[in-house]
C-alpha cells in the first residue's frame, strides 16, 4: 500500500465523482482504508432516532468518506501533486523528511 501524501487539515479539490470540482479542508483520514472526510463534499442524509446526544432526532446532513484518488492536493490555488524530499538537519545524520509541491518544488511541511 501506498503512503497517503494527504494529511489532515490540506486543502484538496474533488476531481472525480458527484460533487467534483468542490473544494474543501481535509477533516480527517483514515489510511487503511485510503479514504478521507472532507469538510462539505461527498454530503449524505442520515436519519437518526432521538438519543441524548439529538433530542430532536430527524434528518441530519452530514460528511461521508471519499477516496483519495477523487482527490487533488491544491497548493497556491493551483492542483499540484505531491512528492517527498530529505533535507539536512544542523548534523548530516540528522534527516527530515518533508512534503514537496511537485509542480513549483516548494517545501509544503
Amino acid at each position: 500500500m501506498s503512503t497517503v501524501k494527504i494529511k489532515k487539515g490540506d486543502l484538496v479539490k474533488a476531481i472525480a465523482g458527484k460533487d467534483k470540482g468542490k473544494e474543501g479542508k481535509v477533516l480527517s483520514i483514515d489510511a487503511k482504508k485510503h479514504t478521507a472526510l472532507v469538510e462539505g463534499v461527498n454530503m449524505i442524509t442520515k436519519h437518526a432516532k432521538p438519543s441524548a446526544a439529538n433530542q430532536q432526532g430527524g434528518i441530519i446532513h452530514q460528511e461521508a468518506f471519499i477516496d483519495l484518488s477523487n482527490l487533488a492536493y491544491i497548493y497556491k490555488g493551483k492542483i499540484t501533486k505531491i512528492g517527498y524530499k530529505f533535507i539536512e538537519g544542523k548534523d548530516k545524520k540528522d534527516l527530515k523528511k518533508v512534503r514537496v509541491a511537485k509542480s513549483t518544488g516548494d517545501i509544503i511541511d
